[in-house]
């Protein structure tokens, strides 16, 4: 009548005695460092596809067995640096696109790097200050065209988001595709 409690207990045991905990961990570790990647994409604390790019890295280093070739980290590495110029560029390519001056998207990028040093609420302050204030200042622009362009900025680091969302996700894939299947 206890057999079948007693061969569920030797099948559990077995299992968990012959479990691979090594590659389960390496596995587990990888998978965490891609979560937190994709969502450091979102998050401005987090530098989302720099963590993507370690995951493949540290994987590759303790599980060899599955380990990404040169080229697919070849292509990790140009994915990152993608996502970084995009997430760069993008507030400017919009004020430029909204109209604005040479000044003004100078100032969007000195507002950017200006910026960063007051985190989570300069990512995006720092850029629309800085357009606004280069049009004003040097370009001699009045308040409603200047606006304009600083709302470009916006447009276009909102864009530069999703951009990097989606090259987050080509990470991922690139490197599953890469250590599970080439």
């Amino acid at each position: 009548m206890t057999e079948w409690l007693t061969s569920g207990w030797e099948a559990t045991s077995d299992f968990f005695t012959s479990m691979p905990w090594e590659m389960l961990s390496v596995w587990l570790l990888t998978g965490c460092l891609l979560t937190v990647g994709l969502l450091g994409s979102v998050v401005p604390f987090l530098p989302g596809p720099l963590l993507i790019f370690i995951a493949g890295i540290v994987h590759t280093l303790l599980r060899p067995e599955s380990a990404m070739s040169a080229w697919g980290i070849v292509i990790l590495s140009l994915w990152m640096v993608i996502a970084y110029v995009v997430d760069f560029v993008s507030g400017m390519v919009g004020a430029r696109w909204f109209g604005a001056s040479r000044w003004g998207i100078a100032g969007v990028f000195v507002g950017g790097i200006a910026g960063m040093f007051f985190m989570p609420f300069g990512l995006v302050l720092g850029p629309v200050i800085g357009g606004i204030a280069f049009e004003l200042i040097f370009a001699k622009m009045r308040l409603q065209p200047a606006a304009k362009s600083a709302w470009g900025s916006i447009l276009g680091t909102g864009v530069g988001l999703v951009v990097r969302v989606v090259i987050s996700f080509a990470m991922i894939a690139t490197f599953l595709l890469d250590a599970l299947v080439w």
